[in-house]
């Protein structure tokens, strides 16, 4: 990746796309997925290690639960395509993710399930968890149940194990419960200024994709996909001030305060192919257009015309913001951004989506990439400089660099040649 440069003309033709995913796919079989595999599975306690410099050295042993289930999930969904690698390296995937949700079922649940007033909250996993799986955190929000939710969905359509169906659909349904009871659901804000979030409606929106893919449609499946849809459309998009807000009042006002106000670019990004992924899959589009509209907005917001890369944070009036690593550019922003522009282009013909996947490639290639021992670091500075040398923590794991390698191979691999002007 990091000698490879992209240009748009040359992906106009059915052998420049062939190439391209193939591109992809030698970056997510031959640097990406050794640099994590076999030295993330803990042999001793089972579940993953991912805190890693640079070189891999292992830097903590402490467990996210997120990690847990994404890297568990990541293995799964990569072991489902016949056309990756040989049946017998896709049987190894298979065995190293049920490393990590035989992990979360053993050691990441709470023993008990508490009550918030007189609702009672459903039983949650932990965040983070000792190498041998004592609980040390678990957070306000919950997400942890989400991505447990679709490795277990995953492993079932590998390998028919009912037991991982119905964990995943109890899974599924602590999730929307606990973000959307009223009384239990998670608030950044007081009844002072009280807030509603984007992420939970984004999550809701791709587990339930997930659960779909795996465990077949349900009227439920299909309710819940369709209000984390309206949710977005109705509360946090704004045509007037083009832009997509991370946090809103509970009728989607904007709250004129530093939190109110703070956009998350790639976050925006990432909610963007969302949308476009299931425009394709229902023909929709008017979902296509919301997506691509996202994304437009989003781009303009989040794209440094000086250096390069995307800002971690913009405020929605312009005005200063907050966070002091505003400016810094973090991996999975990227990540998803070459989802979203690439699914764009193939979605439209639009040139500017090509344009834009291109110069991104081009841009993480150069500052994220690391030839010597592969991956990519998390964390630059705004101009592009590494501001460490991590390749893994508690946030950063097997998870979004190999899920934009797999997306945008696999979009490539399964796309008939598009016609752009």
């Amino acid at each position: 990746m990091n000698e490879r440069i992209l240009r748009a003309d040359e992906l106009h033709t059915p052998d420049g796309l062939h190439r391209l995913a193939e591109h992809y796919r030698g970056l997510l079989l031959n640097d990406c997925l050794p640099f994590w595999f076999p030295r993330s599975l803990d042999f001793e306690y089972g579940g993953y290690l991912h805190c890693f410099d640079r070189d891999g050295s292992l830097v903590d042993t402490d467990k996210s639960v997120w990690a847990q289930g994404r890297m568990s999930w990541m293995l799964f969904t990569l072991s489902r395509e016949t056309q990756l690698a040989a049946a017998e390296t896709r049987a190894e995937w298979q065995r190293w993710g049920e490393f990590g949700l035989e992990f979360l079922k053993r050691h990441c649940f709470s023993e008990s399930a508490p009550t918030a007033g007189e609702v009672q909250i459903p039983r949650q996993l932990y965040f983070q968890v000792t190498q041998d799986g004592q609980p040390l955190r678990k957070r306000r929000y919950v997400y942890s149940e989400a991505f447990a939710a679709i490795a277990a969905a995953a492993h079932y359509g590998v390998t028919g194990n009912t037991d991982s169906a119905s964990l995943a659909e109890t899974l599924f349904q602590t999730f929307v419960e606990v973000n959307f009871t009223p009384g239990i659901a998670p608030s950044r804000g007081t009844e002072v200024r009280p807030t509603t979030g984007l992420a939970a409606r984004m999550i809701t929106l791709v587990t339930a994709q997930e659960l779909r893919l795996h465990l077949g449609d349900t009227a439920e499946r299909s309710r819940w996909l369709d209000r984390a849809i309206e949710e977005i459309r109705e509360l946090f998009i704004k045509s007037d001030l083009q832009c997509v807000m991370e946090v809103v009042g509970p009728a989607g006002e904007i709250i004129d305060h530093f939190d109110g106000r703070t956009l998350n670019p790639g976050h925006a990004i990432e909610g963007a192919w969302f949308l476009l992924e299931e425009g394709r899959l229902r023909h929709d589009e008017r979902l296509v257009q919301t997506g691509c509209q996202m994304l437009d907005w989003m781009w303009s917001r989040g794209w440094d015309r000086e250096f390069g890369g995307l800002y971690s944070f913009r405020d929605v009036h312009n005005k200063p913001v907050q966070e002091y690593w505003h400016e810094m550019k973090f991996w999975w922003p990227h990540d998803e951004a070459l989802i979203a522009t690439l699914m764009a282009w193939l979605q439209t013909s639009e040139p500017r989506y090509l344009e834009w996947h291109c110069e991104l490639f081009n841009w993480c290639s150069a500052h994220f990439a690391d030839p010597e021992y592969g991956e990519w670091y998390g964390y630059l500075h705004r101009d592009g400089s590494r501001s460490g040398s991590l390749k893994g923590n508690l946030w950063k794991s097997f998870f979004h660099h190999p899920r934009a390698l797999w997306k945008c191979w696999k979009l490539l691999h399964e796309q008939q040649p598009v016609q752009t002007g």
